[in-house]
Formats: structure tokens, sequence, C-alpha cells
């Protein structure tokens, strides 16, 4: 009887193990994908790090690119509901020593929506929830560390669920808008002759003109929302 239980709880142990070695395993996978998407659609390669946030797991990880290795993972903070935090790829374009209530070190992202960044902060049990304006929260000791390795230029991707930038898949977009997904079609609108108005991620007139006169030139019903259909039309797919 003794021996069964013994047996039992190596078998256990032996599985604990195995999940534990298959989900980081996943991870790295997802991980490989999201950098695979950072360097086709990125302009901010420079070195060899990327900083990699999962909002849906309240996670964000230090990427060695080259040796395609994770340096240290930090639990964090993230937007609220109606104030989500910015998906996409950026650049961190700021360093600084901060105070107050924003913790005790800044990274400003390149967001052309909006001021976003990844800070500390002066509530450590808000860590874990979706609490702030749309910036990435870290305890005061983990964003100290992050602040001394990664320079300035370093790639930042955000993703939100299982289709990166997109999120949770494509959202039916309408004048007013903001986001990367905006920003994804206003590139594609501009590469293929359309929107020639500056590239900030927000739908305006100027976009709306330019989806209007795509849709005219490919015979498709007028609209100012961009659904599912015209993301296809537009070469835009989600990554899986």
């Amino acid at each position: 009887m003794k021996m069964g239980r013994k047996t039992l709880v190596g078998f256990i142990f032996i599985l604990i193990i195995l999940l534990i070695t298959i989900g980081n395993r996943i991870h790295i996978i997802k991980i490989r994908k999201a950098v695979d998407y950072l360097n086709t659609n990125s302009e901010s390669n420079n070195g060899k790090l990327t900083v990699f946030i999962e909002v849906d797991k309240k996670r964000l990880s230090l990427i060695d690119r080259e040796n395609d290795k994770i340096i240290s993972t930090y639990p964090i903070a993230s937007g609220k509901p109606s104030s989500p935090s910015p998906l996409g790829s950026f650049k961190i374009i700021e360093k600084a020593p901060w105070g107050e209530g924003f913790g005790s070190r800044w990274l400003g992202l390149n967001v052309p929506w909006g001021i976003y960044g990844i800070h500390g902060t002066n509530q450590p049990h808000s860590i874990g929830g979706n609490v702030s304006k749309g910036c990435i929260r870290m305890r005061n000791s983990d964003i100290e560390k992050l602040y001394e390795l990664v320079p300035l230029d370093t790639p930042v991707l955000i993703v939100n669920g299982e289709y990166g930038p997109f999120g949770h898949g494509f959202r039916t977009l309408k004048p007013g808008d903001r986001g990367a997904d905006v920003l994804e079609v206003q590139k594609r609108l501009k590469q293929q002759g359309y929107y020639d108005s500056t590239l900030d991620g927000i739908y305006g007139e100027s976009m709306k003109k330019a989806l209007i006169d795509f849709l005219k030139d490919k015979n498709i019903p007028l609209t100012d929302k961009i659904t599912d259909h015209i993301y296809k039309e537009l070469g835009i797919i989600l990554m899986e």
C-alpha cells in the first residue's frame, strides 16, 4: 500500500513537471511569433532586446532575440476597459526617474494616439488588474531592474490575446476610434495610394475619405465602418 502511494506521488510529480515544461514551451513559441511580427512590421529593431507585454496574461517579458531567450518576466497591471492599454509595436523613446503616483521610473513609448508608457506604482496591490488609464504598471523594484537593462529605442510589443496587436480578433472600426488596428488600416490605405495624412492611429475625416475612395474603386458598398470583409480586401490577416 505504501509503495502504491509513493508511485502515485511520483507520477503526479512527473505530470506537474511535464505540464510546466509544456506551458513554458508554448510561451516561448508565442513569443517567437510575436517577435516575428515585430521584425516584420516595426521599424524599431535596434539592439537585441525586446519588451513583450501580454495584457491578457498580465505579464511583461524581456527577450534576448539573438539567443531566443527570456531574460526575465514580471507581473504587470494594464488599462481599464474604458481606457485600454495600446496594442501594437512601439519603442522606448523616453527614460526618466519619476515620483508621486507613477512610482520610481518611467519608460515612455512612441504611441502616436496618446501618451503611454511603462512605469512603477505606489499601489503595488494593483498589479495584476485592469486599473490604469492605459499605461503598463510594474512594481517599483521590477521597473527599476528593467530600467537599467533597456536602452532607448528598445522595441516594445504589446498584445492582448491570440492575435497580436489585434487583441482577440478584428473589431469593427468607426470614425473616432483609436488604436493599433486603426494604424494598420491607415498603413494599408497609404500603401495603396488612398491615404496621405499622418499615420496616427486615429480614425478621422481624412481616413474616412480614403476608405470611401478605396471602396468605390473596389465596387464595395460604401460605409464608414471597417468590417472583416474590408480588412480582407485591404490584405490584413490575423497573426495566429
